[in-house]
């Protein structure tokens, strides 16, 4: 399985620009989809973007072409990209693993969130 870990997050002015990394090692990673959550108060968790084992990628309407989310199976971790950052972009950023183990089970793995805080 896997484990993720956040890192990257930080204070920005509006505008400005963030890398999130994602490192998750195990023997699953490469074959496990990685999503990107984001969490404000008093709001519920919001999937921001998703990058699949095939490297595709989906992303939330709200940071489409602000956001780039990729991954390096070699490293065995992903990144999350967002340029433009306004205050709605504040929050704790999540990432999150799921997969399917060895014995085909699926497994549902979080980080621990790292804080993204827009402000002048």
């Amino acid at each position: 399985q896997v484990q993720p870990v956040e890192s990257g997050g930080g204070l920005v002015q509006p505008g400005g620009s963030l890398r999130l990394s994602c490192a998750a090692s195990g023997s699953r990673f490469s074959t496990a989809t990685m999503n990107w959550y984001r969490q404000t108060p008093g709001k519920e968790r919001e999937l921001v973007a998703t990058v699949y084992a095939s490297g595709g990628t989906n992303y939330a309407f709200s940071v489409k072409d602000r956001f780039t989310v990729s991954r390096d199976n070699t490293k065995e971790v992903g990144y999350l990209e967002m340029r433009s950052l306004t205050l709605e972009d504040t929050g704790v950023y999540f990432c999150n693993m799921r997969g399917f183990d060895e014995n085909a089970r699926m497994f549902d793995k979080w980080g621990q969130g790292t804080q993204v805080t827009v402000s002048s």
